[in-house]
């Protein structure tokens, strides 16, 4: 899954996309053009369902990752401090496992990494429905009125983050 060869060109292509969308936005492109997130239906490791229309009005981040990746896992530390420090503001998380996991085992690495947000497994239904493609982590940004603003391929730095949610928790 993470193509160690390309995913330096992915996380190139990334940054340059963010900018454009940066500068789409800055130059008045409709967010009306902005495609809907797909609805969606998973239960987490602690039982609880989280479907599209529970983090309606809230910015969601829909992290496709897997516990043998070490990018995935570089991330997660900063996740956890960003979502602690912006869940107050209407930052929210849910973490998808492509791990080949029992929901069990999966358990005891969100536990021993202490990770604060939703963890679930992802379903053949959910990759299918956001497209994440073939490279993890990829990280897919849904403003407040449910449409897919972003998405990341490779690891997400703290900063970049930030930035996108801060930009997208402004809007109306």
């Amino acid at each position: 899954m993470v193509k160690p060869n390309s995913l330096h060109s992915w996380l190139g292509l990334g940054t340059f996309l963010s900018l454009i969308l940066a500068c789409g936005l800055q130059s008045g492109l409709s967010l009306q053009s902005f495609p809907a997130a797909p609805d969606f239906r998973v239960t987490d490791l602690e039982g609880q369902v989280h479907t599209l229309a529970h983090y309606q009005g809230k910015v969601l981040l829909v992290n496709f990752w897997a516990t043998w990746c070490p990018p995935c896992r570089a991330e997660i530390p900063d996740f956890i401090e960003v979502y602690a420090a912006q869940k107050n503001r209407g930052l929210e998380i849910i973490g998808l496992s492509v791990d080949n996991l029992s929901p069990s085992d999966l358990k005891q690495f969100v536990r021993k990494a202490k990770i604060n947000y939703p963890i679930a497994l992802a379903t053949e239904d959910i990759i299918r429905s956001f497209q994440p493609g073939e490279y993890i982590p990829t990280t897919i940004f849904i403003d407040k009125q449910g449409r897919i603003r972003h998405k990341h391929v490779g690891q997400l730095e703290k900063e970049t983050l930030l930035t996108i949610f801060n930009q997208l928790s402004a809007e109306k």
